[in-house]
């Protein structure tokens, strides 16, 4: 019993304590995630922040080289366009994909939402070598094509843009769906029936009732899939080709081929600032209050 109250005394004590210098039991249990962010993103972020303004000494050499030579503002050009139509594409795709998973029954439900997860038991390379077999000259695609009289040669489809956009589109296109079908399984649809009652026609419906509420579903999953395309390696690089390089390949090349620390995390920071400011430009013309990724 002594034993009891002791380490109840010890702990009211320590409470105290903890109160007086404004720490109490909630933020404590912050205290393991913040340790892993900051020994596995923001140490190593500083990190490669401080490479690319130092070199014997600070220097601002590699942001002057990206922005003096028009190749490298081209590349990060590209990855920008790239991944706007890639986000476009998915949308398209994904909305009436997941409009259709809101609609159906639970046991189509289950069933439908096995396809849209199955991509992700299979690795991104082995999906990527399988678009490389499907794409080319002598694959599927053109075989079909040739067959059906719609073209006279083969296509080329892959190593360049066509063939990073499919490769990607295929990739990144569960992430789009998921939030969108998270979303709009919420929506109320007795909203829907409401205004079809007051003779608003289903199309006009859809575009006054049901896009409206399914807006933060759209808003998560086009900054998913803009963020992931937007620094994607392994698609572009087997798929694309020398002309529609990508930044992160570039990133790549520089430090894992010429080793060249200082260049590539400049190039990293500046990809880094280039999505903090697409984002601010996100919140400050859509709102990141309208972003979510379920009811």
């Amino acid at each position: 019993m002594q034993t009891e109250a002791n380490l109840k005394r010890i702990e009211h004590s320590t409470n105290k304590k903890l109160r007086k210098i404004g720490i109490n039991g909630k933020t404590l249990l912050l205290v393991p995630a913040l340790l892993f962010l900051l020994v596995f993103l923001i140490i190593p972020l500083i990190k490669v922040l401080l490479n690319s303004v130092f070199d014997t000494g600070f220097t601002t050499q590699y942001y002057s080289r990206f922005f003096k030579e028009s190749a490298y503002f081209l590349v990060l050009w590209n990855t920008i366009k790239v991944s706007f139509l890639i986000t476009g594409i998915t949308l398209i795709l994904g909305y009436p994909v997941s409009y259709m998973l809101s609609s159906v029954s639970e046991q189509w439900r289950n069933i439908l939402l096995i396809f849209v997860l199955l991509p992700f038991w299979t690795s991104f390379l082995v999906r990527t070598y399988a678009w490389m077999v499907i794409l080319q000259k002598e694959g599927i695609v053109n075989k079909i094509l040739l067959a059906l009289g719609i073209i006279s040669e083969p296509l080329t489809l892959v190593h360049n843009s066509v063939g990073v956009i499919i490769g990607l589109t295929h990739v990144l296109l569960p992430f789009m769906i998921l939030p969108l079908y998270s979303v709009m399984r919420g929506i109320d649809m007795d909203l829907v029936k409401a205004a079809q009652s007051l003779g608003a026609s289903p199309f006009k419906t859809f575009l006054k009732v049901f896009l409206p509420l399914s807006i933060p579903g759209i808003a998560a999953g086009s900054i998913l899939v803009f963020i992931i395309s937007i620094g994607y390696y392994v698609t572009p690089a087997l798929l694309g080709g020398s002309k529609d390089t990508m930044i992160s390949q570039l990133i790549a090349q520089q430090i894992g081929e010429q080793l060249n620390w200082g260049f590539g995390s400049a190039i990293a920071v500046i990809l880094l600032a280039v999505v903090f400011l697409l984002l601010y430009l996100f919140n400050k013309f859509v709102g990141m209050d309208k972003i979510s990724f379920g009811p």
